[in-house]
């Protein structure tokens, strides 16, 4: 609505006489119902979490499958923590905005989705009983969670019949039992249970640690059987980078073109990918969203998209990133936008990493043309990932990242040519070692010994970093290359 303002103010440069100015200004209004005629559609997910990444992957890929009248359900979102309430998604009604932005197969993306699935938001804490309410609702099928990592382990201390339970898995466990107890153990009241924490064979560990809490709360053996035979745990894997909320300019210019306001607005980066494991027909049933978008992967086996990810995506990013400090360069778009740095990240992809994944039957055009993804995604103008970030625990990310990459590598007797990763290697030790690189490689030569030339190439790499600028190092490695 426009509204006159008036505002009085001294101006110096007058000797202080009052001004009087008259503005104009648009007042914008939050966004609310009145901006989306949203269908009503029976809630059909329990989603544990209330965050950016939830909001941007599972909660983005329900709204486009309602909108292509593949799925037909809407969400309960749980706020499992004591801080902060629903303040924020009461006032919007439960809509919020997604921006689309980032580079895909060379081209600028922008684009946006009003997401109106969220049909209510709990608090836990300020009010449990509607949290059980929910599990007593026949129309319920799917568990979605997302606690992070430390969300998903066993808590001796933890009470199920707490009001709430402190621990998401006993949280979860209490849902189940009173799902179990309202329905009388009924085989098709089962759920399907999606965590998207990011810890290997989620699904797994967290029906270990749900069975594991039903026993030591001597719930009756009918439920643990039931949670066993008619609940469904699936492995997942989620794959989106999802900064937050819109800032500054960039919140400024969405507002204006939306005419709302949003202040639970996010944005994304195109890619997106979401590999659910599992191969059960009721699962595949249960789960008709993912007919709305390719990119929901239901799969026997989710293993070759977990060493896609590890091993080009957050791998690569291991190598790079010491290097990348050393050069100077405060955030990936930044060092991507080096013709230098570009070309030793493709190579060291192309010509080192992807040969591995080939050897353990990932094919070759899939992972090429992951990996193209990737330098997509590195190149992302709208993205500020930092390095430094990038290197928080950086070790224990080199070990899990790329050491089962060297060992395949060197695998069939192979001495030489891993000269990127042995580049990055060098990097690492000499950003995360600073003063100190040769004691911190002493601590790696157990592992790098069996490796062939790897060892030796490191230290030669490590030699000529500390003598030449880095970006001239990176030239000379990349230049004998061919991919």
């Amino acid at each position: 609505m426009l509204q006159p303002l008036t505002i009085s103010f001294r101006n110096s440069a007058a000797n202080l006489k009052l001004v009087k100015i008259v503005v104009v200004f648009f007042q914008m209004e939050l966004l609310n119902r009145q901006f989306f005629d949203r269908v009503k559609y029976p809630e059909k997910v329990l989603q544990f979490g209330t965050g950016v990444l939830l909001r941007g992957l599972p909660d983005y890929f329900i709204e486009k499958a309602n909108r292509a009248g593949l799925f037909g359900g809407s969400i309960v979102m749980v706020k499992s923590t004591d801080k902060g309430g629903t303040d924020q998604f009461d006032r919007q009604d439960n809509l919020y905005t997604v921006y689309i932005k980032g580079v895909e197969d060379g081209r600028d993306v922008q684009e946006e989705l009003l997401v109106s699935a969220i049909n209510r938001v709990i608090s836990a804490a300020d009010d449990w009983d509607a949290v059980l309410s929910s599990a007593r609702n026949p129309a319920l099928a799917i568990v979605i969670s997302n606690t992070t990592e430390v969300g998903i382990a066993l808590d001796e201390r933890d009470d199920v019949f707490a009001s709430p339970p402190a621990s998401f898995p006993a949280k979860l466990t209490a849902v189940l039992y009173e799902r179990f107890s309202t329905f009388h153990g009924a085989p098709d009241k089962g759920l399907v249970v999606l965590p998207t924490e990011l810890i290997d064979e989620n699904g797994k560990r967290l029906q270990d640690i749900v069975i594991a809490l039903a026993e030591r709360s001597n719930l009756t053996p009918g439920f643990i059987d039931w949670v066993k035979n008619c609940n469904y745990f699936c492995n997942t894997l989620v794959d989106r980078i999802v900064p937050g909320g819109l800032k500054g300019d960039d919140r400024a210019r969405a507002e204006s073109q939306s005419g709302y306001k949003d202040e639970l607005a996010i944005m994304v980066e195109p890619f997106c990918l979401w590999a659910i494991e599992s191969s059960h027909p009721q699962v595949l049933e249960v789960l008709s969203f993912a007919q709305a978008d390719s990119r929901v992967v239901v799969t026997p086996d989710i293993g070759k998209f977990k060493e896609l990810k590890l091993r080009l995506l957050n791998g690569s990013h291991t190598f790079a990133c010491g290097l990348a400090i050393l050069a100077g360069f405060d955030t990936v778009k930044e060092a991507m936008a080096n013709q230098a740095f570009s070309t030793y990240v493709k190579q060291l992809m192309h010509s080192e990493i992807i040969p591995t994944l080939v050897e353990i039957g990932v094919g070759r055009e899939e992972a090429r043309e992951f990996a193209d993804r990737v330098i997509d995604r590195f190149a992302n103008p709208y993205l500020h990932h930092q390095w430094q970030s990038i290197s928080t625990n950086y070790t224990s990310k080199m070990r899990m990242r790329n050491l089962a990459t060297l060992e395949r590598y060197f695998s069939n007797g192979t001495k030489g040519g891993a000269d990127c990763m042995a580049l990055g290697f060098a990097g690492y030790l000499r950003a995360a070692g600073r003063t100190e690189s040769s004691h911190l490689l002493a601590a790696w030569e157990n592992d790098l010994l069996p490796l062939g030339g790897f060892l030796p190439s490191v230290k030669n790499y490590l030699e000529q970093l500390q003598q030449r600028p880095v970006l001239e190092v990176i030239g000379s490695t990349t230049d004998h290359i061919n991919f």
